[in-house]
Formats: C-alpha cells, sequence, structure tokens
C-alpha cells in the first residue's frame, strides 16, 4: 500500500459534484458566447473551480486523502524537503501541472533544459528519476496536456512506478 503525500502552490478549488463533462461544456459554450457578444469575461470553466469531481476523485475525497499540503521548496537526496527543515523521503514525485505550459515553476529544482522542456524517458526526468512531469503536452505522453491524455499518462506512469517498487523489494 502507497502513501502520498499531495503537495499544492494553492490550495485545490473542487467542482460542485453535480459538474460534469456537458456542465462545463455548457459554460464555455456561454463563455464564448458572452465573449462575443462583448460582454465581461465570467471566467468560463474555471470559475467553478479547478478540479472535476469524477468518481474517484469523490471517493479519495470521502476517504480523506485529499488533503493539500504546501508545496515543498527542494529536492533532497532522499525526498522532497520545505524551508523550515521539514523533509519527506518520496520513492517517487508526480509532478502535476494542472495543465499549464510555462515551467517557471520548475526553475527552483535545478533541472536541466533542452529546447525549453525538461529532459526525460516517457515522463520521468532523466537528471532527477524520482521525478516525473505529468499534462506538460506530447514531450510527457500523447496528449497528455488533455483530459483523456493526462488520465491515460497518468495510468502509465503510475503502473510503472508501481512495477519498479515492486521490483526493488522483491528478493534476491
Amino acid at each position: 500500500m502507497a502513501e502520498t503525500t499531495w503537495t499544492t502552490l494553492r490550495s485545490p478549488r473542487f467542482m460542485p459534484d453535480e459538474v460534469d463533462g456537458r456542465v462545463l461544456f455548457d459554460v464555455a459554450t456561454q463563455r464564448e458566447a458572452a465573449r462575443r457578444a462583448g460582454i465581461p469575461d465570467n471566467g468560463g470553466p474555471r470559475s467553478l473551480g479547478d478540479i472535476v469531481m469524477v468518481p474517484s476523485v469523490r471517493t479519495a475525497r470521502d476517504r480523506g486523502v485529499l488533503r493539500a499540503e504546501p508545496m515543498f521548496d527542494g529536492l533532497t537526496e532522499h525526498g522532497i524537503a520545505w524551508n523550515d527543515g521539514t523533509e519527506l523521503a518520496c520513492d517517487a514525485i508526480i509532478w502535476c501541472t494542472g495543465f499549464r505550459p510555462h515551467l517557471d515553476h520548475l526553475a527552483p529544482l535545478g533541472l536541466g533544459l533542452r529546447d525549453g522542456v525538461v529532459l526525460t524517458e516517457g515522463t520521468r526526468c532523466l537528471q532527477e528519476p524520482r521525478l516525473h512531469l505529468l499534462g506538460y503536452g506530447d514531450w510527457t505522453g500523447w496528449a497528455s496536456a488533455t483530459l483523456v491524455g493526462a488520465s491515460r499518462t497518468a495510468k502509465a506512469t503510475v503502473a510503472e512506478i508501481a512495477e519498479e517498487l515492486q521490483q526493488r523489494e522483491a528478493p534476491g
């Protein structure tokens, strides 16, 4: 069984349980109609929150495991650390972008860039093998900056990490 710690730059904003893809499409359609009519932007789907309450997210919320901690300040030999001296050992770090295309938030980690992107093999950062990047675009998985693509990439990444950890723990 895995222990997880969820860190975020900002407090998460969960959408209401009843919001689904249809609601998001309707809100986006209304936003575009308002834009065309010259009406000020109301924020569209983002005004509803940042996290869609799909069944797996609702289940995690109901189990009480969606507690966000403040974003850590750096990587250590064994995991992550905050500026107050707190450290947490980590076998793997899954860094999800929230589908934002810029990489400025990765600068404090000191990861090498080539052509403006972090060097990866699949989602795994070559310079820091415990770090997996999700949601950045095609360089971290086909269509991974979309909901469907991010889901597929995340499932594959978690399976890869689980297999690696099982191999490390296997005798012999």
